[in-house]
């Protein structure tokens, strides 16, 4: 696509408000969304109105153009052209914003944000993946209702992965795998044989051994070694939540595949049984671990699609290019390499707001992100989802499709916070019988949802 005539030449910039805009994920955000015409940044919100000031001067903002607001009177008092910070999210929508980021990962607090604006005819930009798994049917229907965008984000996997699907099918290719890469990378040096993880370290002369990769057996070998570095990570799951419930995809395995895979193994990896690949079936999500040197370039927990080659001299071809086609020449593995958090998402606001692309009034809960009891959890546990990957101790994250879930399974997220009525016993899924909830509220939407 050819994004330097897309947008007509006389477009209005939007004006954008974010929640939780200070760290991490927003703060990319901030720092790119300068840099681009089309948006105009008009208020931030988060509970450190002080920290809200620092960022925005760090990154560039005059001193004398930002306005703390206590309330709607203040803000309408406000400078048009001024940057307003409010510690009540709630304000937001009312600071005459066209489009509004989400970014907190509080799934009471982005819910209600967002159904607020929407219907207010403010576009929504979905972060908080979180969220999206457990009310996104329901946000994508209630935008078309109002003439508003509602809409993942370019810069997480989720968007990037169903742009990439979308792309694919567009072009006629027929995808029978999609997935990404967890976010950190196992990396094995062949020549000295050191084996590194994030910050752990070990000599280990028998990956050498599994090195090439000669079939499922090797992944199997591989798995043996790395075992203690291959935990089920809930935000992988949850994003691939999002990715089943646009396209229709199923879960490969409640808990991913998650091969140890480079590369250039994609396309013979994710691929049939019968074919010598790992799926049982096809038009699934899934998960692997990016196995590289440490002169070769990381996958960045980015983004692939299989799909299958119909035309032998064509992809061919395309394999003499350097193109990742499988040996029996069935299959091929296009990808992406990236997400660049916040620096891409600008372009998820302006094709949002400029040209409504966004809404997927298809989505519905395919899949369901549930937790399953690793232990027995007595009753008056309070469950806390805590750390970088968002996880719950106590349980592991699975993913199935909503029609082979127990009816009444609790959605993972809506489980922060949550104290357990009952003794869950080891192996159970959370049910909703089994909690109190903290947010009836979102409940009440992931329920509505479902009648979608």
């Amino acid at each position: 696509m050819d994004f330097t005539n897309l947008i007509p030449k006389d477009a209005k910039p939007s004006r954008v408000g974010i929640i939780g805009a200070t760290k991490g994920y927003g703060y990319t955000l901030l720092a790119q969304l300068r840099k681009v015409p089309l948006l105009s940044l008009r208020v931030i919100s988060s509970r450190h109105e002080d920290e809200c000031r620092q960022v925005l001067e760090e990154l560039g903002w005059e001193p004398s153009s930002i306005v703390a607001c206590a309330d709607k009177a203040q803000i309408d008092a406000a400078p048009a052209d001024a940057v307003l910070i409010v510690t009540d999210y709630r304000l937001v929508p009312e600071c005459g914003i066209t489009s509004l980021v989400e970014c907190t990962g509080n799934t009471a607090v982005s819910t209600d944000a967002a159904l607020t604006a929407l219907n207010k005819g403010i576009n929504v930009y979905m972060v908080s993946k979180e969220t999206d798994s457990i009310c996104g049917p329901l946000l994508n229907q209630v935008a078309a209702q109002n003439g508003a965008v509602y809409a993942l984000v370019n810069g997480d996997q989720p968007r990037n992965l169903v742009d990439l699907y979308s792309w694919a099918r567009f072009i006629g290719l027929d995808v029978i795998a999609a997935g990404k890469a967890s976010e950190y990378d196992f990396i094995y040096d062949p020549e000295t044989q050191e084996f590194s993880y994030l910050d752990y370290k070990e000599q280990l002369p028998a990956l050498g051994d599994c090195w090439a990769y000669e079939g499922t057996d090797t992944l199997k070998a591989r798995r043996a070694l790395l075992e203690q570095h291959t935990d089920v990570i809930s935000a992988d799951l949850c994003e691939m939540n999002l990715v089943s419930n646009i396209t229709g995809f199923v879960p490969a395995a409640p808990t991913m595949n998650y091969p140890i895979a480079k590369v250039s193994e994609l396309a013979e990896i994710f691929v049939p049984e019968e074919d010598g690949g790992i799926l049982k079936r096809t038009g699934v999500v899934d998960v692997f671990f990016h196995l590289h040197r440490p002169d070769e370039a990381s996958f960045a927990g980015g983004e692939f699609v299989i799909v299958r080659c119909d035309n032998d001299t064509v992809w061919q071809l395309l394999a003499e290019k350097g193109h990742v086609v499988s040996r029996s020449g069935k299959y091929a593995c296009l990808y992406e390499p990236w997400h660049y958090m916040g620096v891409e998402t600008v372009a998820s606001i302006v094709l949002g707001d400029q040209l409504g692309i966004g809404t997927h009034t298809e989505c519905r809960q395919v899949s369901v992100l549930t937790g399953v009891a690793k232990w027995d959890i007595p009753a008056g546990t309070t469950l806390q989802v805590a750390g970088h990957h968002h996880m719950i101790d106590g349980l592991r994250p699975e993913l199935t499709t909503l029609s082979e879930a127990p009816e009444d399974v609790a959605p993972f997220y809506l489980l922060n916070g949550a104290v357990v009525t009952r003794d869950i016993r080891k192996g159970e899924f959370v049910s909703l019988g089994a909690v109190e909830l903290r947010s009836k509220e979102t409940l009440g939407y992931y329920l509505e949802g479902l009648k979608v």
